[in-house]
């Protein structure tokens, strides 16, 4: 008789069990492994470069002057300032009194001048009736030719001393007249040192006045940048603290500093600027129009030194490289990277990344191409 093998119970059990475990592995295997729920992808809105005509501009520093400035003075010494009738920021026209100087002794010699031209005059006119006389009787022998000569000689003398007695008259009445200090033309009081009381020299300043209350802009700047401006050519001025304002250039210097390497620019202000001589100024000279390629500054990536935009490749945006430009407004010039029909994220493009999924909701209308102007 054949005898079987006895397995123990627990044996079986653990046989029972290893089978089962074996057989859930082996489905679990077989079924595929759910995948996490994939992150959402972002909303942004696509836009593209547009061509704008833009200036082309020149910067330059410079200060802010009087266009001419005209010291005015005395033109006789020893007088007295007595009245001052102007003050510093007073518009003053053409022939207006300024200020009046002590006629002292003016008046008195004048007066003596005048007095003298009276004899003179007298003297000449019976001197003249004698020569006109002795003219008369030449040829004859009633007189001797001597005695003509004398007589017409006393005549010509005595025009000589009325000639000099009205430019006597004339040089006094001039004298008193400088005792009125007056404009000699329309303008602005800038300076106004004198003060009344003081005894006056000639030449000694009293005030000055802007010519006209014109101002001008004289910006500095270097020898070869010089060649491209030229009279005539706009001016976008911006005082430190002040309201911006234009101009126009009125000539360029001729020749270059030899210290500083730099030439001038006198460019002339609006009569209404709002702006005082003295003040410095930085400004831009319009010189020229070209057409450039602008896009959004929000749709520029500013990444480890380099500027990026991200382009829009279906659902996925890619990383562009490109190189910028000039900058107006909200808007930034791109010189190299892209095309103009190139779609690419407006704004947002801090919280993306190169192929990343996004979703395109809207397309952001480009800006009809436009010229700007200052």
């Amino acid at each position: 008789m054949k005898l079987h093998p006895v397995y123990p119970f627990s044996a079986v059990v653990c046989l029972c069990v290893a089978s089962a475990v074996l057989l859930v592995v082996t489905r679990s295997a077989a079924q595929p492994t759910p995948s996490p729920d994939a992150p959402p992808a972002l909303t942004v809105k696509a836009t593209s470069a547009v061509a704008q005509r833009w200036p082309q501009t020149l910067a330059a520093v410079g200060s802010i002057a009087a266009w001419q400035e005209v010291v005015i003075g005395a033109e006789i010494g020893g007088q007295r300032l007595s009245r001052l009738l102007v003050d510093v920021g007073d518009r003053v026209k053409q022939g207006q009194l300024l200020a009046q100087l002590s006629p002292g002794t003016l008046e008195a010699d004048l007066n003596a001048s005048r007095a003298a031209l009276q004899e003179a005059e007298v003297n000449a006119a019976e001197t003249g009736r004698a020569a006109a006389r002795a003219k008369a009787l030449q040829g004859t022998d009633i007189l001797s030719a001597q005695a003509i000569d004398q007589a017409l000689a006393a005549g010509d003398a005595a025009q000589a001393r009325l000639a000099a007695a009205r430019a006597r008259v004339q040089a006094d009445t001039l004298r008193l007249a400088y005792t009125q200090v007056r404009a000699p033309d329309d303008g602005v009081i800038s300076a106004r040192p004198a003060v009344e009381g003081v005894l006056v020299q000639a030449g000694a300043e009293i005030m000055r006045l802007q010519r006209q209350g014109r101002l001008e802009w004289r910006a500095e700047l270097p020898g070869p940048e010089l060649g491209r401006v030229a009279p005539g050519q706009a001016v976008v001025i911006n005082p430190g603290g002040a309201q911006a304002t234009e101009g126009r250039v009125r000539k360029v210097s001729p020749q270059v500093d030899p210290q500083s390497r730099t030439g001038i620019v006198y460019v002339d202000l609006k009569p209404a600027a709002p702006v005082r001589a003295g003040l410095f100024a930085r400004g831009e000279l319009l010189l020229d129009q070209h057409t450039v390629l602008t896009l959004p500054e929000t749709a520029v990536l500013l990444r480890d030194g380099f500027s990026y935009v991200l382009r829009i490749d279906g659902d996925r945006v890619r990383q562009q490289k490109v190189a910028l430009g000039a900058r107006r407004g909200d808007r930034v010039e791109i010189r190299e990277g892209i095309a103009a029909d190139t779609a690419v994220v407006e704004s947002g493009v801090g919280f993306l990344a190169d192929g990343m999924t996004v979703r395109v909701t809207a397309v952001s209308p480009n800006a009809s191409p436009q010229t700007t102007t200052r």
